[in-house]
């Protein structure tokens, strides 16, 4: 509504005068303002704030008088009463010269600025005026308080008289009531001769004039408060008679507010009580209390004193209060509040340390309530000169603070827009951001980090469905629009401001005329003639209409009342706007379709149709004429009391519109806010129209309105909309309340399910009450969001050094800032609706609305407010809800994640009683994982384990963490690895051992290999500690003893390592190779070693031919076809190949897996080569067996580089996935092959053989699984892999190694029946196989020649050596190679030479230790 905007200012008085002001009161029309000093009255121009004229009375006069007391301006400002300490009053004249101003703007040479327009001296400068004392009147009695009447002054004196004192002829004017004759009652109904004040010393200590009223609020001095009337127009002793306030004891001060017609009343306890009278038997009836709350103020809620002042602004909306002890507090007009200066940063420093709270003596509203001048009571003391010249301008007491409010204060006619418009003194505040970004979706993402923190969650990914919604909650900044400077000028202040539908456009009035800005091309659009201009004064508001601003006014020229149409796109010209006059006043004027409704002054409400009409001339014009008139008067007391009157299609027969939608369209019904009673009148359907088939749809518009029925009381603002939308009926046909202190109100349309017939007995409409946390400025129907604003603070005390820091405004002071907010409402409605027993309309709001973006959250909302209050509660609820909540949740599919997420966000002490409603989380984690829905079983997961027993935990964990494993979510399988550890730890009841160096803490493993992203440049060290990390974590083996210093965790990780194995195992039976590289890369499961033990079990080939085609079939690897020409190709006999296969084996790694869903937009060859290939350049590990270990080193150094670093690092030889034909393996052939001279059929050759490739990324992963299963011994792989790839290097390998080796002869001999099997079935289905198999025939003969020769010795052995010493310690090897490994990975190009002699090293000393006949010991 209000909100403080800025720092306040200081006024300078430019007087040598050191008296501290006492009293300021600005004149009615707020232009100027008195200031009241002891001796001494100054008035003061509003803007800009100078000094004009000042009295100061002579000593002896002033001995006569005593010092000044308060002051009161005539109504027409043409004069001052000043009441003294000692009972006189002193009535001063204030006569104007003529044409003589004070000060005058100075233009630039050439500026545009006009000094013949009209009224032009008057606003620009201030008038010269006089003060001349008039006539001195002598009361003989202390003078308590003065009130300003129409005609009359009245005064109260401390005799317990009330004096009337005509302005004119003040002498004969003069009558005095005696507060004792007159009587009181509780409300005028009572008997006449009421009780009387009936004390000697009772006086009025304060009162105020309620013209809507027609009476007095007064405060006696003993603390009692009444409502004085008169009876008839005589105001005499006899004719006046007082009501009571039963219930207040203390009051100290009252202000009333004429629009609403309320008293307020504050109080010694430092409340405001706020009263009206109720109309039928004139009693006082208590509205709502202003009071700061405990909750909200903890330390000073209690401790402020007594209200000093209370002084509502000028457009009756909100009311300012302050006690004795100092600080303002902002109050919408039914007690919301807005602004409290009593905590947060006004209370205290920057550094923690609390500030005095500002003490006021006097405050006074600025013109349209942009201003509050204050008076501080700074002691005399502090009241030094700012500079030490006497003649300088001094620091005067007068602070003047500044106000942004919102449009709809003073045009209520706002209220159906979805905008949030506020209005400063010189600029206007949109949310609605740049129309131009409205199209651009990154709107919302790039600022979501500004968000409340309530929404935070739902809104930061920016994919809101609604583009309106995006832009309208994109970020917490305002679109900030300056009001063109030239018509601010000559029209401050601005009155009234309107925006548009679309929140492209707004409209500004100011004091004439008015002026609008395009927010699309940043232009405004003056009058071009001012004189135009100046004739025009705007009365009852303006609003837009499609692209035509319409407004009601009054020409000064014919003096008549008009309405009037502009076009947005033409000049802005009487010659282009249509005009219509107007009987009476207009008041407020609203727009609802295509339909203008005015209210007038006359109380009559007038209804006119609005058509656009395209004729002849370019510009488009809008026609209007009468529809409707309905006169109010019987049922509105003044016209001043009405605060808005709207058009809606709101009406309570929600059965009919049911049949027929079209009806709900229409103008049903007339919402007329008087003095906060929200009153409706709807169209008398009961008349023969209805079944008049053939009315044309003009007549059916003039069907009358029935007699008015009162909705709501305390209304301040009202929100509907004349959209349609079929899916959400119930928010788009609902009104929308706003109740101050009392929350929202809806009233909500309730419709039968299915088209049934609707329940006799069920209303059609319900009105539901919600609480939220901001002030409501706008709502968002379809998005179930209310919009508003909130005042924020910044400090800036500690800019300033500490000497001078006291005198700086800067440091009393934060910097106030007004920040967009909004709030979900939804969850409110749905818990109204249960508590209600409505719950099948709940069901189906619920459901139109679970579109919405943050459904999610409201739902969780619901569950956790509910929660809170019920398991919290101290007494026992009767009738819990939270059962119903959860059984409403049920009908969702988000049923699962809501309850968890709403028990995560709770203490764990509520979580019985939130299980106890919704379900056994036992039973809610199995539903999860049938749902497939593992991450939120995840989360139950965090739940059981502080329910149950750890064995529980363990056992549901466990198949979440095969379930995980079977759909390859390897980042929840780390998540459950590190889950499954810490239950194991945690059930010995100590806290887990703290690793040893070698080993980080397992969390950090995994971030190593989830987020796995070396750069080329990274520093040796680097990557030695990196790849410690992998080693150390790698699940199925290494040191056993040293990592894991206990039991329990010994037994934890046995249990774990038991469950990859035995997925790993899984994988390979089913000849899932790419499943199973994927899970090991993911997972750092270490393949070699558990490779090495599955050799002749798991890891065995029995099907060679089935395991071909399946591999064939996974990695999308095309069979081989027979060449058309028989030619004897270079390339077959593998010349080229055997350099290319060596140098793709070593530069393959695990992240080919860890990438295999991305797209590899870079070849993995020609990097890895610049840093791998200096490892070894020979052909050492092809020949030699003992070269294993190293080779598993060459495959864990090579880079693993995220997706994001594959495109760093470029290279001439780059390949992409769109050129896979020309494959990797070509680019690490030697650079002359471009100068081979190739005939023909050597080409097509070539590009056949290029044809019968597959992917280069499943190349590139075959070539790691190949170097995986070399290292490992699982030679019938390699075979199957050598196949694959048709590379008779790799078979050559395979079989030169089972020469050179001691090898089980059943391998032998199966790698032979294989290869038989696959020739078989090559001659008859897979031609393509033949020449390739041709090539390797010999070798396979000498092949059966060796498992021939090894079938003899190996039958006669008991036992494998070899076996035993794997069974016995199986992680002993392993534990020393790892030694090794931390050595190894430092090389790169600079220091190849000591990692070349480093590895040698290693090697020898593999070879010594290794005895014959031990080869299935050598693991990595």
């Amino acid at each position: 509504m209000y909100f403080l905007s800025g720092w306040p200012k200081r006024l300078l008085c430019p007087l040598e005068s050191l008296e501290q002001p006492l009293r300021i009161q600005t004149d009615p029309q707020r232009a100027f303002f008195a200031v009241l000093s002891p001796s001494q009255l100054s008035i003061w121009y509003c803007r800009p704030s100078v000094l004009i004229v000042s009295y100061k009375e002579l000593a002896k006069a002033a001995s006569q008088f005593g010092p000044y007391k308060e002051a009161e301006w005539r109504p027409d400002s043409t004069m001052i009463a000043v009441s003294t300490a000692n009972g006189y009053i002193l009535f001063f004249e204030i006569p104007s010269e003529r044409d003589k101003y004070l000060y005058e703007p100075m233009y630039p040479k050439g500026s545009p600025h006009l000094k013949g327009t009209l009224h032009y001296k008057e606003e620009q400068c201030a008038p010269s005026l006089n003060l001349e004392v008039k006539k001195v009147l002598d009361l003989q009695a202390s003078i308590t308080s003065l009130q300003s009447t129409l005609e009359d002054l009245l005064v109260a004196t401390a005799d317990g008289f009330l004096h009337l004192v005509h302005w004119d002829g003040m002498t004969n004017g003069r009558k005095a009531i005696n507060l004792c004759t007159v009587p009181f009652s509780v409300d005028l109904q009572s008997s006449r001769a009421g009780s009387f004040l009936g004390f000697e010393d009772v006086y009025i200590r304060d009162m105020e004039y309620c013209a809507t009223l027609d009476g007095f609020a007064v405060v006696f001095n003993d603390g009692r408060v009444g409502f004085i009337t008169p009876m008839s127009s005589r105001f005499t002793a006899e004719q006046l008679h007082g009501v009571w306030a039963q219930d207040v004891i203390d009051g100290t001060c009252v202000a009333v507010n004429n629009k609403y017609r309320l008293m307020a009343f504050g109080c010694a306890n430092g409340s405001v009580q706020v009263y009206t009278i109720d109309t039928t038997t004139g009693a006082m009836q208590f509205s709502h209390k202003l009071e700061l709350t405990p909750k909200q103020y903890p330390d000073i809620w209690n401790k402020t004193g007594p209200v000093k002042l209370i002084r509502w602004s000028p457009d009756s909306c909100v009311v300012m209060v302050t006690w004795e002890c100092g600080g303002l507090s902002l109050w919408s007009v039914f007690g919301a509040q807005l602004i409290c200066t009593l905590g947060g940063d006004f209370a205290y420093q920057s550094d923690g340390a609390k500030k005095d709270p500002l003490k006021i003596n006097s405050m006074t509203w600025g013109s349209e309530g942009y201003h509050l001048w204050v008076i501080d009571g700074i002691s005399p003391s502090n009241m030094k000169p700012e500079r030490d010249g006497s003649n300088e301008a001094r620091q005067f007491g007068i602070l003047q603070f500044h106000f942004i409010k919102s449009a709809l204060t003073v045009n209520p006619c706002m209220s159906n827009q979805e905008q949030v418009l506020l209005q400063g003194e010189d600029r206007l505040y949109l949310n609605c951001g740049d129309a131009t970004q409205a199209q651009s979706p990154r709107n919302t993402s790039a600022h979501s980090e500004h968000k409340p923190t309530r929404e935070r969650g739902p809104f930061s990914d920016g994919s809101l469905d609604s583009q309106g919604l995006s832009t309208l909650l994109g970020h917490r900044h305002w679109h900030v629009v300056q009001i063109h400077s030239t018509y601010l000028e000559s029209n401050w202040p601005i009155r009234f401001s309107a925006i548009d539908k679309l929140g492209q456009n707004v409209a500004v009035v100011g004091k004439f005329g008015f002026a609008h800005y395009s927010l699309l091309t940043k232009k405004w659009k003056l009058f071009g003639n001012i004189t135009q201009e100046q004739n025009m004064m705007v009365t009852g508001g303006l609003a837009w209409w499609n692209d035509f601003i319409v407004l009601a006014c009054y020409n000064l020229n014919d003096h008549q009342e008009e309405l009037r149409i502009y076009l947005r796109t033409s000049n802005l010209d009487n010659a282009f706007a249509h005009i219509t006059k107007v009987q009476a006043d207009t008041l407020l004027l609203s727009v609802f379709r295509d339909i203008v409704i005015l209210f007038r002054a006359d109380c009559s409400i007038c209804l006119y149709s609005i058509e656009r009409s395209d004729g002849l001339s370019l510009n488009p014009t809008a026609s209007i004429q009468v529809l409707q008139e309905v006169s109010m008067s019987r049922y509105i007391p003044h016209p001043f009391l009405v605060v808005s009157v709207t058009l809606t299609s709101v009406r309570t027969e929600t059965g009919i519109t049911l049949k027929m939608p079209q009806q709900a369209c229409e103008a049903e019904s007339i919402m007329l806010n008087l003095a906060g009673q929200l009153i409706m009148l709807q169209r008398d359907r009961s008349g023969p129209q209805i079944r008049d088939k053939d009315n044309n749809p003009n007549q059916r518009k003039h069907l009358p309105f029935c007699a008015p029925v009162v909705l709501a009381q305390s209304v301040e603002n009202v929100w509907t909309t004349c959209r349609i939308n079929k899916q959400k009926r119930h928010l788009l046909e609902a009104l929308w309340l706003s109740c101050g202190g009392a929350g929202m109100k809806v009233w909500l349309p309730l419709f039968p399910r299915d088209h049934r017939k609707p329940h006799s007995f069920l209303s059609r409409r319900i009105m539901l009450p919600f609480h939220i946390n901001i002030y409501p400025l706008a709502v968002l129907f379809e998005d179930a969001l209310v919009l508003g604003a909130v005042n924020d603070t910044v400090l800036y005390d500690c800019l300033y050094t500490q000497t001078s820091a006291r005198e700086h405004l800067e440091v009393l002071f934060p910097f106030s800032i007004v920040e967009r907010t909004s709030q979900i409402y939804l969850h409110h409605i749905l818990r109204q609706l249960l508590v209600r027993n409505l719950g099948e309309q709940a069901l189906l709001l619920a459901h139109s609305c679970a579109t919405l973006p943050y459904f999610p959250h409201v739902l969780e909302l619901m569950l956790h407010e509910v929660l809170e209050e019920e398991a919290t509660s101290r007494e026992p609820i009767p009738d819990p809800l939270l059962p119903t909540v959860a059984k409403f949740i049920t009908e969702f599919p988000l049923f699962l994640q809501t309850v968890v997420h709403c028990a995560r966000k709770t203490e764990y002490a509520l979580w019985n009683y939130l299980f106890a409603a919704v379900g056994n989380p036992k039973d809610l984690f199995e539903e999860c994982l049938m749902a497939q829905d593992l991450d939120t079983a995840a989360s139950y997961l965090i739940i059981l384990q502080n329910m149950e027993v750890p064995a529980v935990s363990r056992q549901h964990a466990t198949l979440l963490f095969n379930t995980a494993l079977e759909q390859g979510k390897w980042d929840l399988c780390r998540h459950m690895i590190r889950f499954l550890k810490a239950i194991g730890s945690g059930e010995t009841e100590t806290p887990p051992a703290t690793p040893t160096t070698q080993e980080p803490s397992s969390s950090s493993g995994f971030e190593f290999f989830r987020h796995r992203s070396i750069s080329l440049s990274q520093s040796a060290e680097n990557l030695h500690s990196k790849f410690n990390l992998t080693k150390t974590l790698s699940m199925p083996s290494g040191p056993s003893g040293k990592r894991w210093s206990k039991d329990s965790d010994c037994a934890e990780n046995m249990y774990i390592d038991m469950m990859l194995w035995r997925h790993a195992r899984r994988l390979l039976e089913e000849i899932k190779l790419k499943d199973l590289g994927c899970f090991a890369a993911q997972l750092g499961f270490e393949l070699i070693g558990w490779l090495c033990k599955e050799r002749a079990r798991a890891a065995r080939v029995d099907d060679f031919v089935f395991a071909l085609k399946k591999l064939h079939k996974d990695f999308l690897w095309p069979f081989p076809v027979i060449p058309a020409s028989s030619i004897n190709s270079p390339f077959k006999n593998g010349k080229y190949k055997t350099a290319m296969g060596e140098h793709l084996l070593k530069s393959q790694s695990a992240d080919t897996f860890v990438n295999m869903d991305m797209d590899t937009g870079v070849s993995n060859t020609p990097r890895s080569r610049s840093w791998l290939g200096t490892i070894s350049s020979s052909q050492r590990e092809i020949d030699t067996v003992s070269s294993h270990g190293p080779h598993m080193q060459d495959a864990f150094l090579s880079p693993l580089l995220s997706k994001g670093d594959e495109c760093s690092i470029g290279s001439a030889t780059d390949l992409t996935e769109t050129s896979s034909m020309v494959d990797g393996d070509w680019t690490m052939v030697d650079e002359n092959f471009s100068s081979l001279s190739l005939t023909q059929s050597e080409l097509e050759h070539l590009s056949l053989e290029l044809a019968s490739k597959g992917p280069h990324k499943s190349q590139v992963q075959l070539r790691y699984l190949l170097h995986i299963f070399m290292e490992a011994g699982c030679l019938d792989w390699c075979i199957i892999i050598g196949l694959i790839l048709r590379e008779s290097s790799v078979i050559n390998q395979v079989f030169s190694i089972m020469q050179s080796s001691d090898i089980d002869g059943e391998i032998c001999q199966n790698i032979k029946t294989g290869l038989y099997a696959v020739d078989k079935w090559a001659s008859t289905d897979c031609p393509g196989y033949k020449p390739f198999l041709n090539i390797i025939k010999p070798q396979i003969q000498k092949l059966s020649e060796i498992a021939e020769e090894q079938v003899q010795p190996e039958a006669f052995q008991p036992v494998n050596p070899s076996k035993v010493t794997e069974q016995a310690n199986p992680r002993a090897e392993e534990s020393r190679t790892s030694s090794s490994h931390g050595t190894n990975p430092q090389s790169d190009a600079g220091n190849s030479g000591a990692s070349r002699h480093e590895e040698d090293k290693s090697k020898t000393e593999d070879e010594d230790s290794f005895q014959e006949g031990s080869y299935d010991c050598v693991v990595s």
